[in-house]
């Protein structure tokens, strides 16, 4: 038709011309057109995924693609038939794998760790796949045992990738990427990062709401990016969450390390809780877009800490909870968690509208606080400060050297611009679709807005790919 697009990927930082000409022959005749002083960024790489690790994923830590990567083109039209020959012995045997899923599955032998990246063009449904080993998510990403390397990214090529119908399921997985794609409809959990999984990057996502559950709470879907089971030192960063529901869960019951996440630069745009809701797990949550939230921002149990640094809380009702305490004890409505309280250590945070009342820091009660008010970032928390259910202390792993990363935080006052700036949260100019919430009555609902569900449902992405 009228429109044609170019995409160059994996370019390192810096400053590029791009033309497209005819060619006949090895001789460049008409040029059609030309593009100069385009801006190359690299990526964030300010996070708990890359500390100690170089090379999350498919990708060098300047942007470009490792030595020999595979490099695997999914459509609706081939997400069943892709091949790709993978090790599948000891002894160096190959064989084809054939679909999107079944190459994947063939790196869960954990034979072949080469360096791979299934690049997504236009949207993929369910129905267009070859199959899902997670019945419950829909992809599987799956490493032989505990924490195997699979060097492995997902990502969406332009403003319009998709995956619609289903989500992404990992366990057992070290470097894995997700990048530039939306979720749409997902069965479960948009992303859930299940069991034993290590140094996992999702970043640049927009995420809509799941398939209803059938539990009261599941209206929006379940989770949108869930990790559990000892998966540990993952960035979550420059996402953005349309209306969901429950938007990240971090830690169930039974993990056994401090496991270190990450949440930086994400656009919490109007989605409901769990920005996120830790249990046992130590994470730093920094230069996050809180935008008219009708629950709750960070929520701490299980003896878990918390640092929250440089946000901004836009009316969002309740910024910071720990259960049994605080604000969480005074609600008319109850505790948001009957579990036993974590502690936040809070510094830098911008907080507007209910956002600035709803918040009780320990200099108004020292026994029964939302969080300790930090007067310096690198501030250690006293441990007489303890939870009032549980009687745990704040660990001070983000003042710890050994466990902490280096980063540098923008001023709270300038995340609203940055976070839904050009180089903000969500995939390339923001995707190429656009919802606009309403905050005089969208602050307070969290219920489904039914124009939006059927939005995402007849969703067409603006290209098309006919191969």
């Amino acid at each position: 038709g009228t429109y044609g697009r170019a995409d160059a990927v994996g370019l390192k930082a810096g400053t590029y011309s791009m033309k497209v000409v005819a060619v006949s022959g090895s001789t460049e005749t008409n040029i059609y057109g030309e593009a100069t002083g385009l801006t190359v960024k690299n990526y964030s790489r300010e996070g708990f995924a890359h500390k100690n690790y170089s090379g999350v994923g498919a990708y060098n830590d300047d942007g470009t693609l490792k030595s020999g990567a595979r490099v695997i083109y999914i459509t609706k039209n081939t997400a069943k038939t892709v091949t790709c020959d993978v090790i599948s012995s000891n002894k160096g045997a190959t064989t084809t794998y054939t679909g999107f899923q079944d190459i994947i599955y063939g790196y869960q032998k954990g034979f072949d760790t080469t360096p791979i990246t299934f690049r997504i063009i236009g949207t993929i449904d369910a129905a267009d796949m070859d199959r899902f080993d997670s019945s419950e998510e829909g992809i599987q990403i799956k490493g032989k045992s505990a924490y195997s390397v699979m060097n492995m990214t997902i990502e969406g090529i332009g403003d319009d990738a998709t995956t619609r119908g289903f989500g992404i399921f990992m366990r057992n997985s070290t470097s894995v990427e997700l990048r530039n794609f939306a979720n749409m409809l997902c069965m479960d959990d948009a992303v859930s990062i299940d069991t034993d999984n290590s140094h996992v990057w999702v970043h640049n996502l927009d995420l809509f709401y799941g398939q209803q559950g059938s539990a009261a709470d599941q209206k929006k879907g379940d989770g949108t990016i869930d990790m559990k089971g000892d998966s540990q030192w993952i960035t979550v960063d420059h996402n953005h969450f349309f209306d969901n529901g429950k938007s990240s869960l971090c830690g169930m019951k039974s993990e056994s390390t401090e496991s270190y996440i990450t949440y930086h630069h994400n656009w919490f745009d109007h989605s409901d809780s769990r920005h996120p809701r830790i249990r046992t797990m130590s994470v730093h949550s920094w230069n996050n877009y809180f935008d008219g939230n009708s629950k709750y921002g960070v929520g701490v149990t299980m003896g878990s800490s918390a640092f929250v640094e440089s946000n901004y809380f836009r009316n969002c009702k309740n910024p910071m909870m720990s259960s049994m305490q605080g604000t969480d004890a005074t609600s008319s409505k109850g505790t948001f968690s009957g579990e036993a309280g974590g502690i936040i250590k809070s510094y830098g945070n911008v907080r507007t509208g209910r956002s600035a009342s709803n918040y009780i820091p320990h200099t108004t009660s020292s026994t029964s606080f939302d969080a300790y008010e930090a007067s310096s970032r690198n501030e250690t928390v006293s441990s007489s400060y303890k939870t009032v259910s549980g009687n745990t202390t704040y660990n001070n792993f983000d003042t710890n050297s050994s466990i902490m990363y280096s980063y540098t935080p923008d001023a709270a006052a300038n995340i609203p611009s940055l976070v839904t700036g050009y180089w903000g949260a969500g995939r390339l100019n923001h995707g190429d679709f656009s919802w606009t919430f309403d905050n005089s009555s969208e602050d307070t609902n969290d219920g489904v807005i039914d124009e939006l569900k059927s939005a995402i449902t007849n969703y067409t992405p603006s290209v098309q790919a006919s191969w």
